[in-house]
């Protein structure tokens, strides 16, 4: 089971979504493992996937290099705060906390996808 969480987390994240949004669920719904656990087996196991997504990206001339350091730099900030915050949290308000923004991206993606007008020729 851990084979295809880890095979689906790298497509999605490969395809630059967030391999977080497979791998944490199902290590929370699969495994015995807590929700702040979850998201440290999340953070570290995304460290090779990003490399080898990145020099994919990299190679197809997909990456914006003047966005990159003010995104990293507070990115780094956004990090060390996020951090030491979910650190003080409890795991069960940790994991509602991601559900509930799971769901909301879930509604935004739903209704910007009935919003897209059709585009194909007729």
């Amino acid at each position: 089971m851990l084979i295809l969480i880890g095979l689906l987390a790298g497509i999605i994240g490969g395809m630059g979504i967030g391999g977080g949004t497979i791998l944490i669920p199902s290590l929370l719904f699969l495994t015995s493992i807590d929700q702040k656990m979850a998201q440290s087996v999340n953070l570290l196991a995304s460290i090779p996937m990003t490399i080898f997504a990145l020099i994919f990206h990299i190679k197809n001339k997909n990456v914006e290099y003047k966005v990159i350091l003010p995104i990293v730099s507070l990115g780094i900030i956004g990090a060390l705060l996020g951090s030491k915050i979910s650190s003080n949290l409890n795991s069960d308000f940790l994991r509602r906390m991601f559900g509930v923004f799971l769901f909301i991206m879930g509604v935004y993606e739903i209704k910007k996808g009935l919003n897209k007008k059709d585009t194909t020729p007729k």
